[in-house]
Formats: C-alpha cells, sequence, structure tokens
C-alpha cells in the first residue's frame, strides 16, 4: 500500500499559499496516498502531534476550489527554528517517531527561506539516519526574496493588491486643493520587491507614486526632506510608498529611531512597524504641511478578491510539481520557477538544492533602482507586469467572498 504524505505551512501566509496546499493534495491524492496529513501550525505542530487528515475536510472538487479563493494559511502556521542537525537531537527523534507512526513517505513544506532551512535540516537528519522519507519544499512569499527562483508565489497577488490600493490612494490624496503627503508603508523586511511594485499604479490614468524608499538603498534624512519638498513644488498632493525596513547608513531601522516595538521572532526577525507614522510626522514638522501615513499591514498578504490569476496558476503547480518530485524520488530539494520568455509570458518548473536557498536573501539589482534613487526602472516594470495579469473570481455567499473555513478554527470551538 501507498505510504502517506505529510503537507505543513509556515511563515507569513499569502493569497495564494492555499492554493500550493491544494496543487500538493491533488497531485497526492491522484498517486494514491494512504493519507494526506496537514499539520496543525507547521512543524511546531507536528511536534505537538496535531494534525488532520485533508481527505476528510477536501471531500469534494468544490472543497478544493474554495480552498484556492481562502486567504491566510488555510493549516495555521509558525515560526519555528530547529536545532543543528543532530542524530541525538531530542526534536528530530520526536518528529521522525510521529513521521513513522503515521507511515509518512513523502513531506513537503510551503514556505520561504526559514521554511526551506526545516526542509534542509529534516532532509540532512534523515541521511545520517538511513530514513528513506523524501523531503521538498514548496515556495512561497510575499517578499519574493527567496533565492534560486525567478520570483516567489505570493508575491504576484501582494504586488498587484499594492498597486490597485495605490492607484485609488493617489486618486483620493489629489481630492483638495492644498499641499498634502500621504506616506504609504509596505511590507519588506530586507528587499523591497513590494514597495517596488508601487511603481505599476503609474501610467497613462494615474500618477502613482511620487516617490519609493527601499531597503536597497540606504536611508537619509536630510535627502528624504529635501526630496519631499522638491516634489511638493511640481505637485501639490505627493504620495510615498517606502519599506517597513528602510535603514539609516549605520544599519538601524528607521522604526528603531522611532522607538518603535522591537519583538523578535526564532529565527532573529524583526517585527517592523512605525516608520510611516514617524516620517510622516516629521514631515508635518519640517515641511508644513498636511500628512497621513497608511500602513498596509497584513491586508497585502491576504486579498485574495484581487488575487493574480498567474500567482494562483503558478501557486497551485509548483504544489503539484513538489509531489510529482518526491514520488519520482527526490529529496533535498525546492521547486523553483525559471523564466523562459516575457511576451508571451511563460514559466517553467525546476527543482533546486534547498541548502543553497535556505537562509539566503535575494534583493532588487542595484540597475533596476533609477539613479535619483526615487523609484525603479523599466526593467522592474518589465519583470513585474507579466506576474500581476488576470483574476480568479471569488465565489459569493450573501454579497462577500466565500471561503473554506480552517480546521483551526474549528478545532478553536469558534464556529
Amino acid at each position: 500500500m501507498s505510504k502517506s504524505v505529510i503537507i505543513g505551512q509556515s511563515g507569513g501566509p499569502t493569497s495564494v499559499i492555499n492554493a500550493s496546499l491544494a496543487g500538493a493534495f491533488e497531485a497526492a491524492q491522484a498517486r494514491g496516498a494512504k493519507h494526506v496529513y496537514g499539520m496543525l501550525h507547521g512543524i511546531q505542530g507536528l511536534l505537538q502531534e496535531k494534525y488532520i487528515d485533508l481527505y476528510d475536510v477536501l471531500q469534494t472538487p468544490l472543497h478544493v476550489e474554495l480552498l484556492k479563493r481562502t486567504p491566510s494559511a488555510y493549516l495555521g502556521s509558525c515560526r519555528f527554528k530547529l536545532p543543528a542537525v543532530d542524530t541525538s537531537s531530542d526534536s528530530y527523534k520526536q518528529l521522525f517517531d510521529i513521521l513513522k507512526k503515521l507511515d509518512v513517505g513523502y513531506f513537503f513544506y510551503i514556505g520561504g527561506n526559514d521554511s526551506m532551512d526545516t526542509i534542509d535540516k529534516l532532509s540532512k537528519h534523515a541521511e545520517l539516519v538511513n530514513s528513506d522519507i523524501r523531503f521538498v519544499g514548496i515556495p512561497k512569499t510575499i517578499d519574493n526574496d527567496v533565492v534560486n527562483t525567478d520570483h516567489t508565489p505570493g508575491f504576484a497577488s501582494a504586488a498587484k493588491y499594492i498597486a490597485a490600493t495605490v492607484k485609488e490612494v493617489v486618486r483620493d490624496a489629489f481630492v483638495y486643493d492644498q499641499n498634502s503627503v500621504t506616506v504609504l508603508e509596505i511590507m519588506g523586511r530586507d528587499a523591497g520587491w513590494l514597495t517596488a511594485s508601487a511603481a505599476l499604479a503609474g501610467g497613462y490614468n494615474s500618477e502613482g507614486a511620487s516617490m519609493l524608499c527601499l531597503p536597497e538603498v540606504d536611508f537619509d534624512f536630510d535627502w528624504f526632506v529635501d526630496s519631499v519638498n522638491k516634489l511638493q513644488k511640481q505637485y501639490k498632493s505627493v504620495v510615498i510608498a517606502i519599506s517597513e525596513g528602510i535603514r539609516v547608513a549605520d544599519g538601524r531601522y528607521v522604526c528603531d529611531i522611532a522607538n518603535t516595538a522591537k519583538y523578535v521572532d526564532s529565527f532573529g526577525h524583526r517585527n517592523l512597524s512605525g516608520t510611516a507614522q514617524y516620517l510622516s510626522g516629521v514631515l508635518a514638522q519640517k515641511l508644513n504641511c498636511k500628512t497621513r501615513y497608511i500602513e498596509f499591514s497584513t491586508l497585502q498578504r491576504c486579498a485574495t478578491h484581487i488575487a493574480s490569476r498567474v500567482d494562483v496558476t503558478e501557486a497551485y503547480q509548483v504544489g503539484g510539481v513538489a509531489v510529482r518530485a518526491a514520488y519520482d524520488g527526490h529529496t533535498g530539494k525546492m521547486v523553483s520557477l525559471k523564466r523562459i520568455c516575457d511576451d508571451p509570458y511563460l514559466m517553467v518548473p525546476e527543482l533546486v538544492d534547498v541548502g543553497q536557498v535556505a537562509n539566503a536573501e535575494r534583493k532588487i539589482p542595484a540597475s533596476w533602482v533609477t539613479a535619483d534613487k526615487l523609484g525603479v526602472t523599466d526593467d522592474f516594470l518589465k519583470y513585474v507586469r507579466p506576474l500581476v495579469q488576470g483574476e480568479v473570481t471569488p465565489y459569493y455567499t450573501d454579497g462577500v467572498p466565500a471561503h473554506l473555513l480552517p480546521p483551526t478554527a474549528i478545532l478553536q470551538n469558534k464556529y
């Protein structure tokens, strides 16, 4: 009889992370997996033996289609770092005992850089203890900072939401005949892919964002105020998109200078916020003009109602490709996306060594930032435009999008 499959989700959610889960589930089902287990809250939940059999909840094609249209991580997520690979580690022994009890032959983890660290460690431990379980990573992150792939599922939908929202904010900002500055805070701890996507809001029918501030460019307060002052001489209303993770030359986050909260997760990553609020106050004081700030926050990663069709399709496909790869005997790999052509857009999946991905980070090339450091070049727009094309129509109930109720909510007796 066929072995069982287990799938987990980790890190920050995206609009399409559940499409990858759907793709992996259907591929495993088609290959006759005895059970397709879902970890509840990732590897941390598995250590507590929290899991469900997805055969019990994804009983019809409609359930799968609803799953693809459901935001956030359906199985729940975590930020849990496994210790260094060691045959004597209690965590590894406990995990592999649980996997043996469930008769798991194939293990899949949907996540970003840190999640690929988990796959790398598990596959190496399996080799040390002569386990035949195959471990494959399925990429996701809105930050688009995973290396060895053209882009990461989840990024395009967040970029589409950001571009649409910036365009709407720009229209609102021009309502009044007075000088004003709107500062938009967009996610991006160390890489500015999402903030750069605000450039998509510009065009023949929209002024777009007047200025972009990316983590790839050292932030200078005098330069910032002077640049906004110059822009205000051209436009009464100025809209600025900034990454939450912008830093000054000595490496300090701007939000640290603003003395905002400093929560750090198990991977050492900061919870960044408050940058736009702080800079909005700086501009109000220095330029004596009306200012406001808007934090996009989690909205940019859960807006399935405006998800990119390209993104949903690719997320679903990488889930299926991961399962096929594991059944073909591959382990310690991540599914990567390789761009063949921009126009017409063509992408093919391939496998890369997960050890070359784990804990690495990809930033925007310096050549894609304009010389004045206020924006991005046409090369970036050429890169991102194909990714945001198309929409997936939500299913509606009583006038609002319908979602598949996650098991974590059911288990917490919320419904």
